[in-house]
């Protein structure tokens, strides 16, 4: 297995395992590219990352790393880790472990005092997971859609 930079060619893979992963059927659309290239070409600029597990030559996950800067804690960076999935078939097998410690190191290299993330509360499994990786479930989080 490779974690690697995700590269503008894994766009179709990539969206494909948001909508196996998605809770909101319809909430990707694979048979549009366009946002999310625009949207992979302003996050490849960094400092944050989108990463891709590849097995056998083939995209089977992916994550996004998000950095920024807090004005508390002395100003210090903080990292987010979102979008967040494998492919169904091959869940269990520590895929989304190796690639979680790629970005766990990455943020740590970038300076950042903190990792966070949210988790659906449909997601049981998806919580143990995080906490097996050393993630304590420490705040409650809130979303407000906006459109």
């Amino acid at each position: 297995m490779v974690i690697r930079p995700a590269e503008e060619a894994d766009i179709e893979t990539m969206v494909a395992l948001f909508a196996h992963g998605s809770l909101e059927a319809g909430k990707e659309d694979p048979s549009d590219l366009g946002p999310y290239r625009a949207a992979f070409r302003e996050i490849a600029q960094g400092p944050g990352a989108l990463l891709v597990a590849e097995v056998d030559g083939r995209v089977v996950g992916v994550c996004q790393l998000i950095v920024f800067r807090h004005l508390q804690s002395k100003g210090g960076l903080c990292a987010e880790i979102e979008s967040v999935h494998v492919h169904p078939d091959l869940r269990g097998r520590g895929i989304g472990s190796i690639l979680m410690a790629d970005a766990l190191e990455r943020a740590r290299g970038l300076g950042c005092y903190r990792v966070q993330l949210t988790s659906n509360n449909q997601r049981p499994r998806a919580h143990r997971f995080y906490e097996a990786l050393g993630f304590a479930s420490s705040h409650q989080g809130f979303k407000l859609t906006l459109r």
